[in-house]
Formats: structure tokens, sequence, C-alpha cells
């Protein structure tokens, strides 16, 4: 496989993308902490009949990186993916996307559906969803007290401290097969999260995002009155969850179906919010019979 890296400039931002085959556009979103590398394997197994694509989120790695937070904001990360998706020109594509790159992806295919011919959704909620349960369901605003931590000022700094000690320990607790932590691996990752201003950057994405859990000032957390009409999704979307994820758990899947009409949903037990590093070939192998497939059927789930 032949990865080709490119830079694209907009009017606002430099965003970084790495590809590699020919053949129907296929672009993956990354969340938080990674970078495009997180999508090495898909890279591989997919570019042999796909133009598979990995871009740096804004904030992240090699792409630019605004100082200001309101940069952040939901409506520039949508905008960024459009624009790419135009300059790559292969419109309508296929999106699969994991944690912050699915609240990116969610949010576009409920703005954009005509873009997309189908959609991948891994280990990252619906937004009416993760309202409902950041409101509702104490587990879950336990799990997500996390996110309040990152938008503290020196978070950033912490999480490079002892060579980027707490950014691995996010990797190490969370996933029960660690084997997939190698010291290459780590290398690219520890590379990226030292760019300078990447990891202030990319915690910009939880400062500006309007969902949070609880915190002494607003006991309620951000209890937005999300009309769900405004984020259904009509495309065929793949949910895969890792079911062992302890930052966000299963209860988001509820209901899911009443906001995306052509939805199937597939379960790994074993496998944590790090699903594509710790079972690759399950993961790329459920995302290939999903685009084999013809139309979805109304909620398939397993």
């Amino acid at each position: 496989m032949k990865i080709e890296h490119r830079f694209v400039d907009f009017d606002d931002i430099r965003l970084h993308y790495a590809e590699a085959g020919a053949g129907p556009l296929l672009v993956f979103i990354h969340g938080f902490p990674e970078f495009w590398f997180a999508w090495q394997h898909q890279l591989e197994a997919f570019s042999r009949d796909h133009r598979a694509v990995a871009f740096d989120m804004r904030g992240h790695n090699l792409s630019g990186k605004p100082s200001e937070v309101k940069a952040y904001r939901p409506k520039h990360l949508v905008a960024d993916l459009k624009r790419l998706i135009d300059h790559l020109g292969g419109r309508p594509c296929v999106v699969v996307a994991h944690d912050w790159g699915g609240a990116v992806a969610w949010n576009f295919a409920a703005a954009h559906p005509e873009y997309l011919e189908k959609l991948v959704i891994i280990n990252s909620p619906h937004h009416v969803a993760f309202a409902r349960e950041l409101r509702d369901n104490p587990a879950q605003q336990q799990a997500s007290a996390y996110m309040n931590w990152l938008c503290r000022p020196g978070a950033a700094q912490k999480l490079l401290e002892n060579d980027c000690a707490r950014l691995i320990a996010m990797f190490t607790q969370m996933s029960p097969d660690t084997r997939w932590l190698t010291p290459e691996l780590l290398a690219h990752y520890r590379a990226a999260w030292t760019q300078a201003g990447a990891m202030e950057a990319s915690l910009n994405f939880y400062r500006a995002s309007p969902l949070h859990p609880p915190t002494p000032e607003e006991p309620d957390g951000a209890n937005l009155d999300i009309n769900p009409e405004h984020f259904r999704v009509p495309v065929p979307t793949l949910v895969i969850w890792g079911e062992r994820d302890t930052a966000l758990l299963p209860g988001l899947l509820d209901g899911l179906d009443a906001l995306v009409p052509k939805l199937c949903v597939k379960r790994i037990p074993n496998a944590s919010h790090w699903v594509i590093h710790e079972r690759p070939e399950e993961v790329n192998r459920l995302i290939r019979e999903f685009l084999d497939a013809g139309e979805v059927p109304a909620v398939a789930e397993i």
C-alpha cells in the first residue's frame, strides 16, 4: 500500500490528509486523542478497491490549529468535512467515523445527506441520545465526567507530562487487550500529540461542544432542548459498538432507530472504545459486508 500525504487550504483552515488506492471515495474520521494514523488497518484493507482517505481534523497533528475555542464549534467541523469531500470530488461517498469523528459525521449526515451513500459510525453517540443520557443517566454522567476535566485550564500540559503518560493511560485503562499498543504506534502518537499547539487545540473540541455532563456550576449539565427532527439521519447507517466501552455506555444505542430509519447495529461484546485497534479484522469485515449489501433493512441488529 502506498500512502500519499496531501494538504488542502480553505479560507480559514489547512487540512492534512492521507490517501491510498483508487475507486469510490471512502473517508475516515478519527476521534480523540488520535489522528489519521488510527485508520492504518482500514486504509490497507479498503485501498484495494476504494480511494481511501483519512484526514487530520482541525487542531490535530498536521492540520491547522486555530487558537480560538469558537473555531471548533460543530458547524466548522461539519464545514471541514463538506469542503474536503468537495475537494476530493467523490460525492456521494461513504464516511467511516469514530468517537469525535462520529460526532462530526452524525451532524454531517443530518445536514448534508446528499453527500453520503452510506455512513459507518464506531462507538460514537448520536447527539440526541447523548444529550438524553447526560441528562437522565447517572452512570453515563459519571462515565463522561472526564470531559469536564479536559476543559480545564492546564489540562493539555497535564496530558503531555511524563512522556504523555495520561494519554497512554486512556488507552491502557480502557482496553481489555493492549497488544495493539506497540512501540511503533506509540511513537507515531507521541509525535502527533507533541506537535506545537496540537494538544491545546484538540481539547477545544470539548470546550466548544454544547454537550457536557453536570458540573457544580451547571448541576443539570448542558440540558439542551434538542429537536430530534433536526438530527434525523436518512442515510443507510451501520453502527459498530464495542460493548466494553467505559466512556460511552451501551444505553446510548437505545432509541437510535427512531433517529436513523435505515439502521444496522453490530455489537462486539469483548471490545472496548478502541475496537478499531483491538479487532481490526472484524471491524473491516463488518464494514465490507455493509458496503457490499444492497438497501439496509429497517433496523437490523446483532
